[in-house]
């Protein structure tokens, strides 16, 4: 197609989308996104007081990032081939299904099937709507744009831990679910009546065998994780069975991929060096961030002893760096380039997972909030350099993709991560109690951290087992940001492959 054309059929839909419109649609989209991610996790010291099950901790977790992780990139393939509108209203209808599901649980485990629901849908939504962006705006201002976006996302995070706390504190936490509908509904609306995009309308065969062949192999992976060395030895049947599942499942994958007319993950795209850096990048600092979201509340208020408010707080501080790094990353895209911009973020990385190794009880809150935001930055900085990268290296026909290769692979490491610290979490309280005696002789179990981290439960507990408690979840929450700290010493080292020049320069 030449350039003539390419600048007509632009015109063209530009005349017929209303941009700023379709913007602020898409941004209340990720605003959707993103403050599920920081509301839940404060909520869950609450929700695991109320409804119990401790060991089911990471599962809301996981539950919800492993279907996010498998359709993400089947809504990305199913973008390109029948348009990114209808495609991401279904996304956002079944993610609100699954939101309204969610605050009527009244058990953990139906929690956790809710959340799968819920994830389910939310594969769509933030992709989708970055490829969207994509869409509508040049190679020039995608860097300023996309800035944006990550600030949007970043903003309305900023929000999610103050109301969770909030909500939490004062009302109850099946609203933390609910608060999405009509941000999802505004969405909707915004985007069918102001996006007008053209789609060649042909017949498409779906790969559906790689779709099904990529669960078989994340679910797999994600229950050896979790349950491996908690509750299954690493040794047993059911590990050494899901680990022959899992190296079979992504086996044959790969050959299905191979050979598919039109692959849900066309590998060409991961030979172009700047994507697949940037994807096994967005892998380890995924790991980061769910370590964090995840984790930091329950040290908050079970170590420290502080309120879920406080809790809040000290994850709003990461929300208010990420946005500000990613309007400073627009800019730096531009004068330095994506390479030297993500460098930077990953020192940043570094910094703040130091913090966290660092910290102790009497650390304080402010700490906390200080490593936070300096994760905060790091992500801002490195998120926007690469999704403006992907997106200027490939063509209209793979942006849906390409940009869902790199959410996938965030969002796998959230996966990974959730369920790896979750099990290192679990593992190491459960080592821990058994070596340590309370009152009596007794011995706890890890389910005795609800007690620490409801209300009122703290009260019932003895001096001696609120000491045993606070201990052994300070020795474990340790293990896990050691553990965080190292997948962010992995970020900066696989940055540093990044080529200097690539055709996605800015």
């Amino acid at each position: 197609m030449g350039a003539p054309l390419k600048k007509a059929l632009a015109k063209n839909d530009e005349k017929q989308t209303n941009r700023p419109l379709v913007l602020i649609s898409v941004m209340l989209a990720m605003f959707m996104g993103a403050i599920e991610a920081t509301i839940v996790s404060t909520a869950m010291p609450a929700i695991v007081g109320e409804l119990g099950g401790f060991t089911l901790y990471s599962w809301v977790f996981s539950a919800y990032l492993l279907m996010n992780s498998v359709t993400v990139l089947i809504y990305g393939k199913l973008s390109d081939l029948f348009g990114r509108k209808p495609i991401l209203f279904v996304g956002i209808f079944i993610f609100l299904v699954g939101s309204i599901l969610c605050g009527f649980a009244d058990s953990m485990k139906m929690l956790i099937i809710f959340r799968l629901i819920q994830g389910f849908g939310a594969g769509a939504v933030t992709p989708i709507a970055t490829t969207i962006v994509g869409d509508i705006y040049t190679q020039e201002e995608r860097a300023k744009i996309q800035g944006y976006l990550s600030s949007v996302w970043g903003i309305s995070a900023v929000l999610g831990p103050a109301i969770g706390g909030f909500l939490v504190q004062y009302v109850s936490w099946h609203y933390v679910f609910w608060i999405n509908i009509p941000l999802g509904i505004l969405s909707i609306a915004g985007l069918y009546f102001f996006l007008n995009e053209k789609v060649d309308k042909r017949q498409h065969k779906i790969d559906y065998l790689g779709a099904v062949l990529l669960t078989a192999a994340i679910s797999s992976l994600m229950l050896i994780l979790v349950e491996g060395g908690a509750h299954w030895a690493w040794t047993s049947f059911q590990s050494l069975a899901l680990f022959t599942l899992c190296a079979v499942s992504l086996f044959w994958f790969v050959l299905q991929e191979n050979r598919a007319a039109e692959p849900m993950m066309p590998f060409n795209i991961w030979k172009e060096r700047s994507i697949f850096i940037a994807n096994l990048t967005s892998l380890t600092t995924g790991i980061i961030l769910i370590g964090i979201s995840s984790f930091l509340p329950a040290y908050v208020q079970g170590v420290m002893g502080k309120t879920p408010i406080i809790a809040g707080f000290t994850l709003t501080a990461m929300s208010i760096g990420w946005p500000i790094a990613s309007s400073l990353s627009g800019r730096m895209l531009i004068t330095i380039g994506y390479r030297m911009t993500s460098i930077i973020g990953g020192g940043f990385l570094i910094a703040g997972s130091l913090f966290f190794a660092l910290m102790t009880a009497d650390s304080g809150p402010l700490w906390a909030a200080a490593g936070s935001f300096l994760v905060g930055v790091g992500m801002g900085l490195t998120s926007t350099a690469f999704i403006v990268s992907i997106q200027s290296t490939v063509n209209w026909q793979q942006r849906g993709i390409a940009t869902a290769s790199n959410m996938f692979m965030r969002n796998l490491g959230n996966t990974i991560g959730a369920a790896l610290l979750g099990g290192i979490l679990n593992s190491r309280l459960s080592n821990y109690f058994s070596g340590h005696a309370v009152d009596g002789g007794k011995k706890l179990h890890v389910d005795s951290a609800n007690q620490l981290l409801k209300g009122k439960g703290k009260n019932e507990l003895t001096l001696k087992a609120r000491e045993v408690l606070q201990d052994g979840l300070t020795l474990s929450l340790h293990t896990v940001y050691y553990a965080v700290l190292a997948a962010a010493v992995i970020s900066l080292i696989l940055i540093m492959f990044l080529p200097r020049k690539s055709k996605g320069s800015v």
